[in-house]
């Protein structure tokens, strides 16, 4: 395998070799002209300090991302206290019944926290028309909506074509 030291060499190599491939005349404006007349040095190639990609998946909703951090940090307390009360356990120490108790309530609330971003990832998304199965609501309002906008446009036609009617074999606006 070759590591990332050696790869930039070859990188740097291969930029030689094409700078010296595509170099022209003196005087006929080529690039590497350009590129040595500004004082650089010989076969460096420019590149970009930051280079944007775009996302692989789209940001989480507002609320979906508040309660995932909730859960986050409840579950890492939680694993916190579950070893610590594991060491005073082990250690024999007075601290580790209490402990296990409050780390009963704790894996209660951390299940409560993770069932809390499920929840609200499913209700973003019902109310807000991202999952597309039938018995979405957010399809079934669209659905009406559409609905409700060709029968408007129908009427509207049926009005002009009646208006258009209305007025054929008159000769005068009065």
């Amino acid at each position: 395998m070759m590591g990332t030291a050696e790869r930039q060499r070859t990188r740097g190599i291969q930029g030689i070799q094409r700078t010296r491939e595509t170099r022209g005349t003196p005087g006929t404006g080529s690039i590497t002209d350009e590129h040595e007349a500004s004082g650089s040095r010989f076969g460096e190639e420019h590149r970009e300090l930051w280079v944007e990609e775009p996302a692989r998946r789209r940001r989480l909703p507002d609320p979906v991302r508040t309660a995932a951090v909730r859960a986050v940090i409840i579950v890492a307390l939680t694993l916190i206290q579950a070893m610590t009360a594991f060491l005073c356990a082990m250690a024999g120490s007075w601290l580790s019944f209490p402990m296990v108790l409050s780390s009963v309530a704790s894996t209660v609330a951390a299940t409560w926290g993770v069932l809390d971003v499920w929840v609200t990832r499913q209700v973003w998304n019902q109310r807000h028309g991202v999952v597309s199965v039938p018995s979405s609501t957010a399809r079934q309002l669209r659905r009406e909506r559409r609905r409700a906008r060709r029968q408007a446009r129908t009427a509207e036609r049926s009005e002009d074509r009646i208006r258009r009617r209305g007025r054929t074999g008159q000769l005068s606006h009065s």
